[in-house]
């Protein structure tokens, strides 16, 4: 363990290092990220190619272009 803690300022006893490495020993290891959501697949949902029906009325002509 000696690579991985290193002091670079102050005058540490031998007491001190013990009493910080025996705090960050008992901290554990780190917490594991929380699994990730699992993926859709609604590009593949066939009803996705569907197109809605086009709408009659004011501006209907530039409410057909929209998905």
């Amino acid at each position: 363990m000696s690579g991985h803690l290193r002091i670079i300022r102050g005058d540490a006893t031998p007491e001190e290092i013990a009493a910080l490495v025996a705090v960050l020993a008992a901290r554990g290891p780190a917490p594991e990220p929380p699994p990730a959501a699992p993926r859709t697949q609604t590009w593949r949902n066939p009803a996705r190619q569907m197109r809605k029906p086009l709408s009659s009325g004011k501006a209907a002509w530039r409410t057909s272009a929209l998905p």
